[in-house]
């Protein structure tokens, strides 16, 4: 069998590098808020003739305009600081004047104040807030028959924030060479990382509360580990299939969910990794009654004596 738990020192090593990295970047790079989260304007343009991003990013600056483009089926959208009536209607001209003429009936703006931004903030961070919450209180008591309930929600939310700040972090880094922006989609992608998490967590937790009640051994430490074992393939196919859907939405799918599906991707992985390698970890540290349970204790020779 798989000595899985055995290795827990190298599996935290590697959770807490990749923390660090992430809040190095979130502290250095920072994220990059969208309109849905600061002030600003976006506009949608289907120009007759066909024209790049980059060439109309290039021509708004020429104008003197700071812009992000994107293009999204055809459809150029611009994101600009928040513009006025006049402002805009001058923008449309110099790009029909640079570009030609612009499909009268697909255009679109939209503008976001700082208050409607603010408030958007607010209630995303809440929505993230209350989803560990509500995962906790559930998981306590869907294991409330077993001893020590609440360490199965606190291990579960524990591995779900790792999942998050590794999401950010990635994203971050990625994000700061191709302009993506933090978005709805983004925080609709997060809450769907959390889902993932918790459900790959929660098997591997039914599997050990089984073994527990069947009495496959008096060692704690040895029915996580056969619990992980036998719950490895399931895990494993099931993220598998999943990458190959996400993947095919990163490949082939407009920007209009692009965040959504990143996060996704980056948060699949993650979240595998740490419903095997870091909530049953955990769990198992916990029962130690000790953090130096991080680090397996030395084994020890037929005679007792530790090895020198």
């Amino acid at each position: 069998m798989f000595d899985i738990v055995g290795k827990r020192t190298w599996f935290f090593a590697i959770s807490l590098f990749l923390i660090l990295v992430s809040a190095i970047a979130l502290a250095v790079l920072g994220l990059n808020p969208g309109i849905d989260f600061s002030s600003g304007s976006i506009t949608t343009l289907t120009f007759e003739e066909t024209v790049t991003p980059q060439e109309v990013e290039d021509e708004l600056t020429r104008l003197g305009y700071t812009a992000q483009v994107e293009e999204s089926q055809g459809k150029i959208i611009i994101h600009t600081v928040e513009l006025t009536t006049a402002e805009r209607s001058a923008m449309e001209q110099g790009l029909v004047a640079a570009f030609g003429p612009v499909d009268e009936e697909a255009k679109g703006f939209e503008n976001v104040s700082p208050v409607i931004a603010k408030e958007t903030a607010r209630i995303a961070g809440i929505a993230v807030g209350v989803a560990a919450v509500g995962i906790l209180i559930y998981i306590t008591w869907a294991f409330r028959r077993m001893p020590k309930p609440l360490r199965y929600g606190t291990c579960a939310v524990i591995a779900l924030v790792h999942d998050v700040l590794v999401v950010l972090g990635i994203f971050t880094i990625f994000g700061s060479f191709m302009n993506w922006e933090v978005n709805l989609m983004f925080i609709t992608g997060i809450l769907a990382v959390i889902g993932y998490s918790v459900n790959n967590t929660v098997v591997v937790f039914d599997r050990i509360r089984e073994n527990l009640r069947q009495g496959l051994s008096a060692d704690f430490e040895v029915v996580v580990n056969a619990s992980l074992v036998e719950t490895l393939g399931r895990s494993l196919n099931t993220s598998i299939t999943t990458l190959a859907v996400v993947i095919a939405l990163v490949l082939f799918v407009g920007v209009s969910i692009q965040n959504f599906a990143v996060v996704l991707l980056i948060g699949v992985i993650a979240g595998t990794y740490s419903s095997l390698f870091v909530a049953p970890q955990l769990l198992v540290v916990w029962e130690q009654g000790k953090w130096s349970g991080f680090i397996r204790r030395p084994s020890l020779t037929a005679g007792g004596a530790r090895r020198g």
